[in-house]
């Protein structure tokens, strides 16, 4: 009985050490929704892609000396859509720091200068990564269209 016991303990201690769940690579898995929307759009030969992940489209540069710089508060108007074309958010910004956004905006806005509009297309971990957030699920790829309006 001793043996049983101690038999199925080990099968138990082993089954809990075996690595089931892979890792997922949803980097990965988000650059290629995102090429394949891009692709199936016509938008491959405009859009440019970050060393980060993000891939962008300069509409309009906007005009003046100056981007955004990282740390300035911006107004801004958007519209977030997924990659099915739903928006799930849109609106307007006013005077709202930079730094509490979220990372593709952070590296997308300070491309811009003020009136300049870009389309951000964002892997999930530049977005709401793995927890997601209100009606974006987890690992969800995003569309952003910004305008930069004003920065300070």
């Amino acid at each position: 009985m001793k043996n049983v016991l101690l038999a199925c303990l080990m099968g138990l201690l082993l089954i809990s050490c075996s690595k089931d769940d892979e890792e997922v690579d949803y980097a990965a898995i988000d650059d290629e929704k995102i090429q394949t929307y891009l692709a199936d759009n016509n938008l491959s030969d405009i859009t440019k892609k970050h060393s980060s992940g993000l891939y962008y489209q300069i509409v309009t540069p906007g005009t003046g000396d100056y981007t955004a710089p990282p740390g300035s508060r911006i107004t801004v108007r958007y519209t977030g859509t997924f990659l099915d074309g739903e928006v799930f958010d849109s609106g307007r910004l006013d005077n709202y720091p930079l730094s509490s956004l979220i990372d593709a905006w952070k590296i997308g806005i300070p491309m811009l200068k003020e009136g300049g509009e870009a389309m951000l297309y964002c892997p999930s971990h530049l977005a709401y990564g793995t927890k997601g957030s209100g009606s974006i699920p987890p690992n969800t790829p995003l569309i952003f269209e910004v305008k930069l309006i004003d920065f300070q």
